[in-house]
């Protein structure tokens, strides 16, 4: 049996007949780019229904962390805590500005630390960049009770955790600014990079949304020197019909996270629960194992795909060779962890058989498999 990590055909088979001729009567509209093309104005009005917030689409995820800091403010010198299990772009976007990243540590479900936060302010610490890894929410009631009583910005880094919440609450709705990807490996999916930020404040929208268009105000007055970081209205159109079927594509990934952690051998395998106050996505479904690189061969071998997300954390990448920093946890883990397959195409045969292949391998043969 083969099990494929992603399955982009199947995606496009099923969805063909009702996308193919939204994504014609665009390319015949001949309304491709512009902050007031059709689509694009449509998916931001859909955004601000869903978030009840402040949205400006853009052209990345990079982008969206990039000008949502800018947009609040952060300027060179300005200390940013965030965590180093990520991936580039999110501590890339903080050097950009010329301010400074401040790693700390995580906890075992990989995302940051509460506690390691306060540990690490300073008199030059200006925000926390949480990001909800895996599409599981970040403890955002303790820290914005940090970033309150420090009075400190925060950026939701959400390029994983569209739909994920905390205490009832979505995910991009607590801090500042969210920043959200569409890239086409995401849940909730385009077919190229795209992106948007939610905006705590009408204010910070306006800005940012002048920003992402050259620093325009009209087509030859601006207001700043801006960038071109434009959603082209074909994405847009596609997230627009996309954001249709998200529900039960977020509803078949929770059903395979539950299969996964009810099934999975617990003497080996480590499954992060899913804790009383999250609703969690599950954009990646990540597990915690000895014998790590020897399972993935293993899996391999057996036809399923793996990935590892991410095998070096960032302050132990080459830019940060001259810097001595120790974050135990992040460390350990990054040896442990492997993503296994959740995409929503996935059968229940191919589920079963990725629980009975790791189970093997750690010698729990033939154990009984809860149903779904």
């Amino acid at each position: 049996m083969r099990v494929n990590y992603l399955n982009f055909t199947h995606q496009w088979k099923e969805e063909r007949k009702k996308l193919l001729p939204i994504i014609t009567n665009i390319l015949e509209s001949g309304d491709y780019v512009g902050v007031k093309a059709r689509e694009v104005v449509k998916f931001e009005k859909r955004l601000k229904n869903f978030f009840s917030s402040y949205p400006v689409t853009v052209n990345s995820g990079t982008d969206a962390l990039t000008l949502g800091m800018f947009g609040i403010g952060i300027k060179k010198g300005d200390e940013v805590i965030t965590t180093s299990n990520s991936y580039i772009a999110s501590t890339a976007t903080i050097i950009h500005l010329g301010a400074k990243p401040i790693f700390v540590d995580v906890l075992p479900d990989q995302n940051i630390d509460p506690k390691e936060i306060e540990k690490a302010i300073t008199k030059k610490t200006k925000a926390i960049m949480v990001v909800h890894l895996t599409g599981r929410s970040c403890n955002m009631r303790m820290i914005m009770k940090i970033a309150k009583k420090f009075n400190l910005k925060v950026i939701e880094d959400c390029a994983q955790a569209f739909g994920s919440r905390f205490d009832k609450k979505l995910c991009g709705t607590f801090g500042d600014v969210g920043c959200f990807s569409t890239h086409p490996l995401k849940n909730f999916n385009g077919m190229g990079d795209g992106g948007f930020v939610i905006a705590k404040s009408k204010k910070v929208q306006s800005y940012i949304s002048k920003l992402r268009n050259h620093g325009l105000r009209s087509r030859d007055e601006a207001d700043h020197f801006g960038y071109n970081s434009r959603l082209d209205n074909l994405q847009a159109g596609i997230l627009n019909f996309r954001l249709n079927t998200l529900n039960g594509i977020i509803k078949k990934r929770r059903a395979i996270a539950k299969f996964y952690r009810n099934n999975l051998d617990k003497r080996f395998i480590f499954c992060p629960p899913e804790k009383k106050l999250e609703f969690n996505t599950y954009h990646l479904f990540v597990i915690q194992v000895p014998e790590r690189d020897k399972l993935k061969r293993y899996l391999k071998n057996k036809n399923i795909d793996s990935f590892i997300h991410y095998p070096r954390p960032i302050h132990l990448q080459n830019m940060f060779k001259k810097v001595k920093i120790k974050l135990k946890n992040t460390e350990d883990q990054s040896k442990r962890i492997l993503s296994i397959p959740t995409h929503h195409n996935l059968s229940k045969k191919q589920i079963k058989y990725v629980v009975e292949t790791i189970n093997d391998y750690y010698g729990k043969k033939n154990s009984p498999i809860r149903s779904f």
